[in-house]
């Protein structure tokens, strides 16, 4: 027996299914009787409950073709019950087009049904003064250089392939996806911020939403804070931010305006919020945040240098958070960093690109992805919070290298 906890625990969780424990069949069956991809007939080819789980399985083995992929998912599947006795491994074409029959719509709902924060009140670093927090950002997908999927999801300036660019509502303590959103990375209307409105709806007036500076217009931060949920935002040094009130602790309290909002019509609401006089009526034009500042500095070879980080915040008054424990809060938000790095370089590999060479199943692919990496992060923040251990000690890569080697294990599953 290991003499790490948290090793031990991580191990017996993985003897469960990592796949199944997350993603329960009675869920992959509804979302298949939901878009009408049940199977037709017996023996008319792969069933689509399976291509679900090959969808994760090709991200868990995502250096391995199609038939490899297959092996590796086969014998967990007939301990699952999910695989009949007489089928036999198909052939790269047969899976194809199996996932073809089956696209992404399913998946997609599986992703948005599982997706559910994990992270236990326990749980270290995963909340501020009671809130979850929780983070959006954006990362991108290399595609293969198909018309299809040239024309869906467009280029990059100067760019070899097409991308895919996939914004993420993220849980901070537990690098578990909430929601995502998949669409071009090029074209109007495709940028970070009409991706983050599409994720609002999943907060709630017990989190803290961070965000970095491209996030910020004053449309989406007043949809997002009409959410309830707590806002800290970073944002860059184009905003006038004139002082409403100092709360004597190094933070203050200022107005956002609106982007048509007149001069006068500003003078005249910083001198009504700096008597005291309340604002509600006015929330279409203004709001009312408190501005955190301070300096980071970053030591490299040569001098040293400093850089301002401004942050802004719906929490204003000083009982609901102290400024050191915003910024510490804020630079939790790398958190997010690091789960799309799980994604993008651990699960995927460095510099790979995507297999699918349709736009629908560029879609399922990256489901697939969210998936697996859902999976994976709730085992370690389940196992990390059982053993009062910080899910970011756990090494994601040792954790991934395991589950590899236990799904292609038929013993390490319960039937």
């Amino acid at each position: 027996m290991s003499s790490n906890p948290v090793a031990a625990r991580l191990a017996d969780l993985i003897s469960v299914g990592v796949l199944t424990a997350s993603v329960p069949r009675i869920v992959v069956d509804e979302a298949i009787r939901t878009h009408g991809r049940g199977a037709k007939r017996r023996g008319g080819g792969l069933p689509p409950h399976v291509m679900v789980y090959y969808a994760m399985a090709m991200a868990l083995f995502a250096e391995d073709d199609y038939e490899g992929v297959f092996e590796q998912l086969a014998r967990p599947l007939v301990k699952w019950g999910g695989w009949e006795a007489e089928w036999q491994t198909p052939t790269s074409g047969g899976i194809a087009k199996a996932r073809a029959r089956l696209g992404f719509e399913p998946v997609k709902q599986v992703f948005d049904e599982v997706a559910q924060p994990v992270a236990e009140f326990q749980t270290r670093g995963a909340f501020l003064y009671g809130r979850r927090l929780v983070s959006i950002d954006s990362m991108v997908f290399d595609l293969p250089d198909t018309k299809e999927n040239a024309e869906e999801f467009g280029r990059p300036p100067g760019g070899a392939f097409p991308q895919a660019r996939v914004t993420t509502l993220v849980e901070s303590g537990s690098h578990c996806e909430l929601g995502a959103v998949v669409g071009p990375v090029a074209g109007k209307g495709t940028g970070e911020r009409s991706a983050a409105r599409d994720l609002l709806n999943l907060l709630d007036g017990e989190m803290l939403l961070t965000a970095d500076r491209g996030f910020y217009s004053f449309e989406l931060w007043c949809a997002a804070a009409d959410t309830g949920a707590g806002l800290l935002w970073r944002i860059g040094d184009t905003l006038d931010l004139p002082v409403v009130a100092n709360l004597g602790d190094g933070s203050y309290t200022t107005l956002l305006f609106a982007s048509k909002t007149t001069a006068k019509a500003r003078e005249r609401l910083l001198e009504r919020a700096r008597a005291g006089q309340d604002l509600a009526e006015e929330a279409g034009g203004c709001r009312l945040v408190r501005v955190v500042e301070y300096q980071l500095v970053n030591r490299g070879p040569g001098p040293a240098e400093r850089e301002l980080v401004c942050l802004l915040t719906t929490l204003t008054r000083r009982e609901e958070a102290m400024p050191g424990q915003l910024a510490e809060a804020y630079h939790g938000r790398w958190e997010h960093e690091g789960a799309n790095d799980e994604i993008k370089t651990q699960l995927r590999g460095p510099g790979e690109i995507l297999r699918s060479k349709t736009p629908d199943l560029v879609r399922q692919e990256i489901y697939g992805y969210l998936l697996a990496h859902y999976a994976l992060a709730a085992l370690l923040c389940q196992a990390a919070t059982e053993t009062d251990t910080d899910p970011d000690r756990i090494k994601f890569a040792d954790s991934l290298r395991h589950v590899r080697l236990e799904i292609a294990d038929p013993a390490a599953f319960s039937p």
